[in-house]
Protein backbone atom coordinates (compact mmCIF):
# COMPACT_ATOMS: atom_id res chain seq x y z
CA UNK A 1 0.00 0.00 0.00
CA UNK A 2 1.03 3.56 -1.22
CA UNK A 3 2.44 5.77 1.93
CA UNK A 4 -0.29 8.30 1.62
CA UNK A 5 0.80 10.65 4.76
CA UNK A 6 2.16 13.00 1.84
CA UNK A 7 -1.26 14.08 1.19
CA UNK A 8 -2.33 14.29 4.76
CA UNK A 9 -1.95 17.80 4.64
CA UNK A 10 -3.83 18.64 1.26
CA UNK A 11 -6.93 15.81 2.56
CA UNK A 12 -7.28 17.85 6.05
CA UNK A 13 -6.97 21.21 4.53
CA UNK A 14 -9.89 19.81 1.56
CA UNK A 15 -11.91 18.44 4.75
CA UNK A 16 -11.66 21.70 6.40
CA UNK A 17 -12.86 23.32 3.41
CA UNK A 18 -16.00 21.54 3.04
CA UNK A 19 -16.66 22.09 6.59
CA UNK A 20 -16.40 25.98 6.25
CA UNK A 21 -18.52 25.40 2.86
CA UNK A 22 -21.55 23.57 4.91
CA UNK A 23 -21.73 26.03 7.53
CA UNK A 24 -21.92 29.38 4.85
CA UNK A 25 -24.67 31.29 5.95
CA UNK A 26 -25.76 31.75 2.13
CA UNK A 27 -24.86 28.92 0.34
CA UNK A 28 -23.88 26.13 3.02
CA UNK A 29 -26.64 23.47 4.18
CA UNK A 30 -29.24 24.57 6.35
CA UNK A 31 -29.06 21.80 9.04
CA UNK A 32 -25.62 22.23 9.32
CA UNK A 33 -25.66 25.84 9.55
CA UNK A 34 -28.01 25.99 12.71
CA UNK A 35 -25.99 23.76 14.93
CA UNK A 36 -23.76 24.82 17.77
CA UNK A 37 -21.30 22.92 20.36
CA UNK A 38 -24.34 22.09 22.54
CA UNK A 39 -26.81 20.17 19.44
CA UNK A 40 -23.64 18.43 18.13
CA UNK A 41 -21.85 17.42 20.89
CA UNK A 42 -24.24 14.53 21.49
CA UNK A 43 -23.41 13.33 17.78
CA UNK A 44 -19.51 13.52 18.88
CA UNK A 45 -20.56 10.97 21.60
CA UNK A 46 -22.66 9.33 19.54
CA UNK A 47 -19.45 8.57 16.36
CA UNK A 48 -17.60 7.87 19.55
CA UNK A 49 -19.45 4.68 20.29
CA UNK A 50 -19.75 3.56 17.04
CA UNK A 51 -16.22 3.89 16.29
CA UNK A 52 -16.00 1.63 19.38
CA UNK A 53 -18.89 -0.78 18.13
CA UNK A 54 -16.47 -1.07 14.64
CA UNK A 55 -13.82 -2.29 16.81
CA UNK A 56 -15.17 -4.93 18.97
CA UNK A 57 -16.70 -6.60 15.94
CA UNK A 58 -13.19 -6.27 14.54
CA UNK A 59 -14.53 -4.54 10.69
CA UNK A 60 -11.20 -2.61 9.81
CA UNK A 61 -13.56 -1.10 6.45
CA UNK A 62 -16.55 0.38 9.21
CA UNK A 63 -13.93 1.59 11.70
CA UNK A 64 -12.40 3.60 8.43
CA UNK A 65 -15.66 5.37 8.14
CA UNK A 66 -16.06 5.63 11.49
CA UNK A 67 -12.88 7.10 12.22
CA UNK A 68 -13.95 9.44 9.66
CA UNK A 69 -17.32 10.48 11.03
CA UNK A 70 -15.45 10.81 14.61
CA UNK A 71 -12.89 13.32 12.85
CA UNK A 72 -15.82 15.33 10.96
CA UNK A 73 -17.08 16.37 14.49
CA UNK A 74 -13.87 17.49 15.46
CA UNK A 75 -13.65 19.36 12.45
CA UNK A 76 -17.67 20.67 13.54
CA UNK A 77 -15.91 21.98 16.68
CA UNK A 78 -13.63 23.50 15.56
CA UNK A 79 -15.01 25.61 12.31
CA UNK A 80 -17.44 26.73 15.28
CA UNK A 81 -14.75 28.07 17.44
CA UNK A 82 -13.17 30.05 14.53
CA UNK A 83 -16.37 31.25 13.98
CA UNK A 84 -16.24 32.51 17.64
CA UNK A 85 -12.87 33.73 17.08
CA UNK A 86 -12.12 31.51 19.83
CA UNK A 87 -9.44 28.42 18.36
CA UNK A 88 -9.17 26.67 15.34
CA UNK A 89 -8.26 23.16 13.70
CA UNK A 90 -4.51 24.25 14.28
CA UNK A 91 -4.55 25.31 17.60
CA UNK A 92 -5.97 21.99 18.61
CA UNK A 93 -3.55 20.20 16.69
CA UNK A 94 -0.83 22.36 18.52
CA UNK A 95 -2.25 21.77 21.88
CA UNK A 96 -2.78 18.03 21.60
CA UNK A 97 1.20 17.99 20.33
CA UNK A 98 2.25 19.83 23.28
CA UNK A 99 0.22 18.04 25.74
CA UNK A 100 1.72 14.37 24.45
CA UNK A 101 5.39 15.77 24.61
CA UNK A 102 4.89 17.12 28.27
CA UNK A 103 3.15 14.05 29.57
CA UNK A 104 5.60 11.51 27.88
CA UNK A 105 9.08 13.05 29.11
CA UNK A 106 9.94 9.42 28.98
CA UNK A 107 9.79 9.51 25.42
CA UNK A 108 10.90 12.76 24.45
CA UNK A 109 13.91 13.80 27.17
CA UNK A 110 15.07 10.24 27.70
CA UNK A 111 13.62 9.51 31.03
CA UNK A 112 13.26 5.81 31.99
CA UNK A 113 10.81 5.05 34.36
CA UNK A 114 8.89 2.45 35.40
CA UNK A 115 5.03 1.64 34.36
CA UNK A 116 3.77 2.65 38.05
CA UNK A 117 5.73 5.77 38.11
CA UNK A 118 4.90 6.62 34.82
CA UNK A 119 1.16 6.28 35.74
CA UNK A 120 1.81 8.93 39.00
CA UNK A 121 3.94 11.21 36.93
CA UNK A 122 0.92 11.49 34.34
CA UNK A 123 -1.22 12.30 36.95
CA UNK A 124 1.28 14.69 38.87
CA UNK A 125 1.31 16.86 35.51
CA UNK A 126 -1.93 17.28 34.67
CA UNK A 127 -2.58 19.15 37.65
CA UNK A 128 0.38 21.45 37.14
CA UNK A 129 -1.62 22.00 34.18
CA UNK A 130 -4.63 22.84 36.00
CA UNK A 131 -2.96 24.82 38.97
CA UNK A 132 -4.61 28.04 37.40
CA UNK A 133 -8.00 26.58 37.17
CA UNK A 134 -10.17 26.56 39.97
CA UNK A 135 -10.18 22.76 40.47
CA UNK A 136 -8.60 21.88 44.15
CA UNK A 137 -9.51 18.46 44.58
CA UNK A 138 -7.44 15.29 42.96
CA UNK A 139 -10.60 13.77 41.85
CA UNK A 140 -11.66 17.44 39.79
CA UNK A 141 -11.62 17.11 35.98
CA UNK A 142 -12.98 13.88 35.89
CA UNK A 143 -16.92 14.62 33.89
CA UNK A 144 -19.86 14.02 34.95
CA UNK A 145 -21.63 13.83 31.67
CA UNK A 146 -19.44 10.26 30.52
CA UNK A 147 -21.42 7.04 31.11
CA UNK A 148 -20.96 6.30 34.84
CA UNK A 149 -18.97 3.26 34.59
CA UNK A 150 -16.25 5.43 33.08
CA UNK A 151 -16.56 7.91 35.79
CA UNK A 152 -15.62 5.32 38.11
CA UNK A 153 -12.70 4.31 36.81
CA UNK A 154 -11.30 7.58 36.19
CA UNK A 155 -11.93 9.02 39.86
CA UNK A 156 -10.59 5.37 41.24
CA UNK A 157 -7.71 6.14 39.13
CA UNK A 158 -7.11 9.17 40.73
CA UNK A 159 -7.59 8.42 43.85
CA UNK A 160 -4.96 5.48 43.35
CA UNK A 161 -2.08 8.19 42.00
CA UNK A 162 -1.80 9.84 45.11
CA UNK A 163 -2.28 6.47 47.10
CA UNK A 164 -5.63 5.89 48.18
CA UNK A 165 -6.17 2.49 47.01
CA UNK A 166 -6.41 -1.39 48.11
CA UNK A 167 -2.72 -2.69 47.86
CA UNK A 168 -3.65 -6.35 46.48
CA UNK A 169 -6.50 -7.51 44.55
CA UNK A 170 -7.77 -10.14 46.87
CA UNK A 171 -8.54 -6.91 49.53
CA UNK A 172 -10.25 -5.73 46.40
CA UNK A 173 -12.68 -9.26 46.19
CA UNK A 174 -13.25 -9.21 49.68
CA UNK A 175 -14.60 -5.22 49.45
CA UNK A 176 -16.57 -6.43 46.52
CA UNK A 177 -17.82 -9.81 48.48
CA UNK A 178 -18.79 -7.25 51.60
CA UNK A 179 -20.73 -5.02 49.57
CA UNK A 180 -22.78 -7.52 47.73
CA UNK A 181 -23.51 -9.22 51.93
CA UNK A 182 -24.23 -5.32 52.76
CA UNK A 183 -26.88 -5.57 49.59
CA UNK A 184 -28.40 -8.68 50.86
CA UNK A 185 -28.70 -7.26 54.14
CA UNK A 186 -31.01 -4.15 52.94
CA UNK A 187 -32.83 -6.14 50.53
CA UNK A 188 -34.33 -8.30 53.39
CA UNK A 189 -36.01 -5.26 54.81
CA UNK A 190 -39.51 -3.58 53.53
CA UNK A 191 -39.35 0.06 51.83
CA UNK A 192 -36.16 0.27 52.08
CA UNK A 193 -35.83 1.18 47.85
CA UNK A 194 -33.25 3.72 48.53
CA UNK A 195 -30.61 2.25 50.69
CA UNK A 196 -30.64 -1.09 48.41
CA UNK A 197 -30.09 1.75 45.51
CA UNK A 198 -26.94 2.72 47.16
CA UNK A 199 -25.78 -0.64 48.37
CA UNK A 200 -26.43 -1.77 44.48
CA UNK A 201 -24.18 1.27 43.36
CA UNK A 202 -21.19 0.28 46.08
CA UNK A 203 -21.44 -3.16 44.23
CA UNK A 204 -20.96 -1.58 40.73
CA UNK A 205 -18.17 0.62 41.76
CA UNK A 206 -16.17 -2.28 43.44
CA UNK A 207 -16.82 -4.39 40.83
CA UNK A 208 -15.19 -1.60 38.66
CA UNK A 209 -12.64 -1.15 41.21
CA UNK A 210 -11.78 -5.04 40.45
CA UNK A 211 -11.60 -4.68 36.75
CA UNK A 212 -9.12 -1.51 37.34
CA UNK A 213 -6.87 -3.79 39.57
CA UNK A 214 -6.94 -6.75 37.23
CA UNK A 215 -5.72 -4.28 33.93
CA UNK A 216 -9.03 -4.80 32.69
CA UNK A 217 -11.23 -1.73 30.73
CA UNK A 218 -14.68 -2.68 32.81
CA UNK A 219 -16.76 -0.86 29.87
CA UNK A 220 -15.50 -3.49 27.05
CA UNK A 221 -15.46 -6.24 29.59
CA UNK A 222 -19.59 -5.53 29.61
CA UNK A 223 -19.88 -4.94 25.89
CA UNK A 224 -17.95 -7.67 25.87
CA UNK A 225 -20.56 -9.54 28.09
CA UNK A 226 -23.25 -7.78 26.43
CA UNK A 227 -22.11 -9.47 23.16
CA UNK A 228 -22.20 -13.05 24.26
CA UNK A 229 -26.22 -12.61 25.57
CA UNK A 230 -27.52 -11.43 22.35
CA UNK A 231 -25.33 -14.73 20.37
CA UNK A 232 -26.88 -17.13 23.23
CA UNK A 233 -30.17 -15.58 23.14
CA UNK A 234 -30.48 -15.46 19.34
CA UNK A 235 -29.53 -19.30 20.21
CA UNK A 236 -32.81 -19.74 22.10
CA UNK A 237 -34.79 -17.43 19.69
CA UNK A 238 -33.22 -20.03 16.90
CA UNK A 239 -34.11 -23.02 18.53
CA UNK A 240 -37.31 -22.40 19.60
CA UNK A 241 -38.44 -21.05 15.96
CA UNK A 242 -37.29 -24.26 14.56
CA UNK A 243 -39.55 -26.05 17.13
CA UNK A 244 -42.31 -24.15 15.58
CA UNK A 245 -42.95 -22.07 18.78
CA UNK A 246 -42.40 -18.59 20.11
CA UNK A 247 -40.16 -17.51 22.95
CA UNK A 248 -42.70 -16.42 24.72
CA UNK A 249 -44.77 -19.52 24.76
CA UNK A 250 -41.73 -21.54 26.45
CA UNK A 251 -42.09 -22.57 29.95
CA UNK A 252 -38.48 -20.59 32.43
CA UNK A 253 -36.64 -24.16 32.39
CA UNK A 254 -37.16 -24.94 28.96
CA UNK A 255 -35.54 -21.48 28.53
CA UNK A 256 -32.78 -21.71 31.05
CA UNK A 257 -31.91 -25.65 29.06
CA UNK A 258 -31.09 -23.54 25.70
CA UNK A 259 -29.43 -21.37 27.17
CA UNK A 260 -26.90 -23.53 28.81
CA UNK A 261 -27.01 -25.62 25.70
CA UNK A 262 -26.22 -22.46 23.88
CA UNK A 263 -22.71 -21.84 25.95
CA UNK A 264 -22.01 -25.46 25.30
CA UNK A 265 -22.83 -25.10 21.79
CA UNK A 266 -19.61 -22.35 21.57
CA UNK A 267 -22.27 -19.28 21.57
CA UNK A 268 -20.54 -17.68 23.99
CA UNK A 269 -17.48 -17.20 21.70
Amino acid sequence: MADKNINVNDNLNKLLTIMAQLRDVDNGCPWDVEQSFETIAPYTIEEAYEVADAIQQKNLPALKDELGDLLFQVVFHAQLAKEQQSFEFSDIVDAICDKLTRRHPHVFNNEITSKDDLAKKWEIQKRAENKNETRSSVLSGVSSNQPAINQAYKLQKKAASVGFDWDEVGAVVDKLDEEIDELKDEMVLANNRKRIEEELGDVFFSCINLARHLDINPEWSLRLANERFTKRFSYIEQSVEQAGKGVEECSASTLMMLWEESKRSGSND
